[in-house]
Parts: structure tokens; sequence; C-alpha cells
């Protein structure tokens, strides 16, 4: 006789009121995804300095053409809340105060990859593809590389570009966006 396993599947209603009751807490290192409350890779000092950086360099690239969230939540659909390290936001008066951003806010999406490259790929690519985010970059810190993932399509990205060392990413979503693999790199 098989048993079968009673799963929940969480709303981003319920996720936030988790947070709101106590259940969660504004530093536990979690995110949702399909109605799945997720454990996330802690964040070490290299990975946090290429978040920084990349938010500093991007920043000032962008200026007001762009909002540049970095770490903080992005609402994919009702049971997708995930958190990746950098995204780029259409800029807003209210800087997203009332709602997390939704796709059609979201004009790139990066992760910094070290210990959860596979987790990026494999489970959060293919849902930023569903959710139509135009553009992700995945930085992979093992590598020094950058990848461009654009043209989603159900649950793919159907061009997929990479960048090593030496070379540029420009981004196809905002003209103005190149960032060189090794500024990103250059003091590690």
């Amino acid at each position: 006789m098989s048993v079968e396993i009673a799963r929940w599947q969480f709303t981003v209603e319920d996720y936030e009121r988790m947070r709101e009751v106590g259940i969660l807490h504004e530093d536990d290192r979690v995110e949702l995804l399909d109605g799945e409350v997720r454990a996330m890779s802690p964040i070490g000092p290299f990975h946090a300095s290429i978040v920084n950086l990349l938010a500093m360099l991007l920043t000032r690239q962008l200026g007001d053409n762009a909002i540049v969230s970095s770490q903080n939540p992005i609402q994919l659909n009702d049971y997708s809340e995930p958190q990746p390290d950098i995204a780029i936001l259409q800029p807003r008066v209210d800087y997203y105060a009332a709602a997390h951003p939704r796709p059609d806010d979201i004009l790139i999406v990066i992760e910094v990859s070290d210990s959860s490259l596979e987790y990026d790929r494999t489970e959060k690519l293919p849902r930023y593809a569903i959710a139509g985010i135009p553009e992700v970059w995945i930085i992979d810190v093992g590598k020094k590389t950058i990848e461009q993932h654009t043209q989603p399509r159900t649950n793919r990205y159907h061009e997929v570009r990479l960048f090593e060392q030496g070379e540029q990413v420009t981004s196809l979503q905002i003209a103005q966006l190149g960032i060189s693999v090794g500024a990103i790199f250059r003091s590690f």
C-alpha cells in the first residue's frame, strides 16, 4: 500500500502572510517557486561583492532610466516570488512601494551563480522564460563567464550567448547597457 504525501501549494498571498505572522522572518533565505517555499544558498562574501559591484556599475550606466533592484523579490505569477540577485526594472515614481515588480515591469534579471548554478539554470531560468522575462544573465562565477538568455518561449530561452574574459555583454533590452566580463571579475 502506497502512502500519498500531502503537499501544500502556497500562493504569494499565503507566503506574505507567513512573514506577517512570523512563520518566516525577514532574514530567512527562502523564496517561493511554484507554490513551494524553497531554501536558498547562503550568500558568501565573494558572491555579495559581485552583486554589489554589479549594482554599482549598472546604476552608473542606467541612471534614472531604470531601477536596479538588488536581491529583492519579483512576482512572476500567483505562485512564484523569487529573489534574483539583480532585477533591472522599468522606472516608477513609487519605486514599487505598492507591490513587487511583475513580469511587465522587469527588463533584465541577473543571477550570480556560484553554488547555485544548477538551481539557477534548471529551476529559475525556465520560470523566468514562462513569465516572459525578456532577458536573463547568468554569471557563472566558477568559469568567469556571462550567459545571456533572450527570446523566451514556453519554458526556455531560444537564444543563448556566452561571453568570456575580454568580451562585453550588451543588453538587447537596454541599448546603453553593456558590461565587460573583465569588469565583473577584475578584483578577483
